[in-house]
């Protein structure tokens, strides 16, 4: 690809629900030259889970859980649309699923997903995390989410299956699927205080609408560990896949040391 003029070391396709803004604003903090992110938007038609438990009686858990369903059936179309492009590698803007199920329902999803693009490469909030935390030697963990309870129950088994001790998940409960967007900064940060601890390792962000790549980066240097934003390690597994090697300063300790 060195003789093209735009995109010569990487073009990467990038899934996101349609409700999703954060992915975006991160991935364009992030200037590497000659590579390029191809969002490509699934419809979302659940988006206020809110509404959906004042309408239909049911809890949160239950309408989170309906609306994975009904994602689900949108995202190969999504991937369908990106693959005309001829991208180079294929990430996954959005977490909850690749969590969802432990590391048995992690494996299932990514194979529906690598069944459809073949020999391309394939990054996940799942499999992205796991790696960077394994960069910095972690045992020991945190995590905060947007998610109703069920939503982190899935995230604790998850980092459980795949042997991390968990120590405290935190979510935050946001209301609709746009809403995780307009979290409060304070929120955030009394998430962040709530899961920390001097028996923690590290401490991950799930949930990709929601962006702390601005504020993490202070934290780690306040707190003296890794604090891994998931648009960040899924940003950094894509690039380390496509041979993009180059590091970056002022955006966390993952991209500046690995």
């Amino acid at each position: 690809m060195d003789n093209y003029q735009i995109a010569r070391r990487a073009q990467i396709g990038v899934i996101i629900p349609s409700t999703n803004t954060g992915v975006e604003y991160d991935l364009q903090k992030l200037g590497f030259d000659g590579v390029t992110w191809h969002p490509s938007r699934f419809w979302i038609e659940l988006r206020n889970w809110s509404d959906e438990m004042e309408k239909t009686g049911d809890d949160a858990n239950t309408v989170f859980e309906r609306f994975l369903d009904i994602m689900r059936d949108e995202i190969p179309t999504s991937i369908r649309n990106v693959l005309s492009a001829k991208v180079n590698h294929i990430m996954l803007g959005m977490s909850a699923e690749t969590f969802w199920g432990g590391l048995d329902g992690n494996i299932r999803f990514e194979q529906e997903i690598r069944d459809q693009i073949g020999d391309l490469g394939l990054t996940t909030g799942a499999g992205a995390t796991r790696d960077a935390l394994n960069c910095f030697g972690a045992k020991r963990i945190s995590v905060i989410t947007p998610y109703p309870p069920v939503g982190d129950d899935n995230v604790y088994r998850f980092f459980s299956d795949i042997g991390f001790e968990v120590v405290k998940v935190k979510g935050m409960n946001r209301p609709s699927a746009t809403s995780i967007a307009e979290t409060p900064i304070q929120q955030v940060l009394d998430a962040i205080r709530e899961v920390d601890g001097d028996n923690v390792d590290a401490i991950v962000q799930c949930g990709t609408n929601l962006s702390t790549m601005d504020v993490f980066p202070t934290l780690e240097h306040w707190l003296q560990k890794p604090l891994l934003p998931i648009n960040v390690a899924t940003a950094w597994h894509a690039l380390r896949a496509c041979g993009v090697n180059d590091r970056i300063t002022g955006k966390g300790r993952l991209l500046e040391e690995f």
